[in-house]
């Protein structure tokens, strides 16, 4: 099993990856545990101080005025976590748990928390052990940070509540702790609050949806590319001086993208006789790379803030490098929640301009000689027109999945969190967008791979045909009469979502950007 080493700096995204969906193991390297104990100390030495300090001998939120007696603080902590362990809903996925604990714990490794060195050693042995606490889907509001999703993970820490153990079997927590091993933990001063005070929930959703969206928007300049080959497009546009007349980054890797995908197309030569008549495309052909572009520019800003967070030691009060206790709104998960509404907004758009392309092929005044919908015998058969649909309805969803739900902040805690981030809910939506955009895009390909073979003798280009092989090497058959359709959309998003569509292109292209 491949081991995480976990220590002062920032967790790398594409480890938090490996140990959310791969289930890797993690362990705090030893710099990591001199930090811990280090600050440790401090904290313990505060615990008797005649003054007050939040979270180590006062109460939280709105009851942060009342003093704690020394003999209450275990009771404290344990209740802390009792108490805002209250999600309700459907179980949240297993990556995003598992996503959400590696970052408590590169937190924690920080040494800028104040836990004990058994409570952070005890957290990465949950991890390694494949224990996945069982967190809802409601009860963050971003801020202070995912507290019940945090709590939920800290209960089971306890050795309270439920969990799946690594074979995905629900049981009690004691019962997965006790099998595993592991003790449960007792907590002391400052440990309940540093357990659940961070965005890690919404954080880790934003590093999983970047890993993904990369390969999704690679494999959205496939199908863009199918579509402008089978239609009978033009690259020309997707020239690299006319792209360079608006320098953004991500345009111009797009439209480098589509010329290395059509090169070599026998499909695109066959219009270039002088008998075709169209000065210039639609704009979902002509123009996508200015818009997959901006939402790689869009996903290129997100990764940005994601790299702040994750170089982030996010809790309240935090023990500073110079060995204060202060109080801080670093919980506060504004800045992950703007980005995640942000490409929201953009994974929306780039489903939509995959949506008008795929239609272009179904209308025959539209799709330059292909039959109506794709048909193998139009009015006997329907072809492709009902899968149109379902990319419809899925882009409509996306539509209302973009609006924010960053601006919506509501107030809680007695008007003590009297401005919240709704991070949480913006990083849920996401994960729903960037499934419909997946089926969006395969339901492209599927209609542009149909369309090329509709192009024969003419052969398409050597990457675009690769494709095709490997979607028909897939059981996903070519043109004919009309068929149980929805397997084959089934398999089509597997291979998108894969990245089995993309490998398939880049067999002949090598990487694309």
């Amino acid at each position: 099993m491949q081991v995480i080493e976990v220590g002062i700096g920032p967790v790398a995204p594409e480890e938090l990856v490996v140990v959310a969906r791969e289930g890797a193991a993690v362990r705090l390297s030893d710099d990591a545990e001199a930090a811990i104990e280090q600050s440790r100390k401090l904290v313990e030495a505060l615990a008797d101080d005649v003054e007050p300090h939040y979270g180590i001998s006062t109460g939280f939120g709105a009851l942060a005025t009342r003093h704690i007696a020394p003999e209450l603080r275990a009771q404290l902590q344990r209740s802390l976590v009792l108490s805002h362990a209250a999600g309700s809903g459907p179980e949240v996925e297993r990556e995003v748990v598992r996503a959400l604990m590696m970052l408590r714990l590169s937190t924690l490794a920080t040494g800028r928390t104040g836990v004990r060195l058994e409570t952070a050693r005890a957290y990465a042995a949950l991890i390694s052990a494949g224990i996945t606490p069982v967190v809802r889907e409601y009860g963050s509001l971003g801020c202070s940070g995912d507290l019940a999703p945090l709590a939920h993970c800290a209960l089971a820490l306890l050795g309270e509540g439920e969990v799946r153990d690594a074979d995905d079997t629900l049981l009690p927590a004691a019962q997965a702790l006790a099998d595993a091993g592991i003790e449960p933990v007792v907590l002391a001063e400052k440990e309940g609050l540093a357990l659940i005070n961070g965005t890690d929930g919404m954080l880790g959703m934003l590093v999983l949806a970047a890993h993904d969206l990369h390969r999704l928007l690679t494999t959205a300049d496939i199908a863009a590319a199918m579509s402008v080959e089978a239609l009978l497009g033009s690259d020309a546009v997707f020239a690299a001086d006319l792209q360079a007349l608006r320098p953004h980054p991500g345009q111009a890797a797009s439209a480098a993208n589509l010329k290395a995908l059509l090169e070599g197309s026998l499909i695109m030569a066959s219009h270039r006789d002088g008998t075709c008549t169209r000065v210039q495309d639609a704009y979902s052909l002509r123009c996508a790379p200015q818009v997959h572009g901006a939402v790689r520019d869009t996903l290129a800003h997100a990764e940005t803030v994601a790299g702040r967070e994750l170089a982030s030691a996010v809790d309240n009060p935090v023990i500073t490098l110079d060995g204060r206790v202060e109080s801080n709104g670093n919980f506060h998960g504004a800045p992950v929640g703007y980005v995640l509404d942000f490409l929201a907004i953009a994974v929306a758009d780039a489903a939509s301009i995959s949506e008008r392309r795929t239609d272009r092929f179904l209308d025959v005044s539209r799709s330059n000689g292909l039959p109506p919908f794709l048909a193998d015998d139009p009015g006997v058969d329907s072809g492709h027109m009902i899968a149109q649909y379902t990319q419809a309805a899925i882009v409509s969803e996306l539509k209302r999945l973009a609006a924010p739900a960053s601006v919506d902040s509501i107030p809680s805690s007695a008007m003590q969190e009297d401005h919240v981030s709704m991070g949480w809910s913006a990083a849920r939506k996401l994960r729903r967008a960037i499934d419909g955009l997946t089926r969006v895009i395969a339901v492209e390909v599927l209609t542009a791979a149909r369309a090329i073979d509709l192009r024969a003798p003419l052969q398409p280009a050597a990457a675009t045909g690769a494709v095709v092989r490997a979607l028909r090497e897939a059981g996903v058959a070519g043109p004919g009469t009309d068929r149980y359709l929805a397997p084959e959309i089934e398999r089509a998003v597997a291979l998108v979502a894969s990245g089995e569509i993309l490998a398939a292109a880049q067999s002949v292209t090598g990487p694309l950007s």
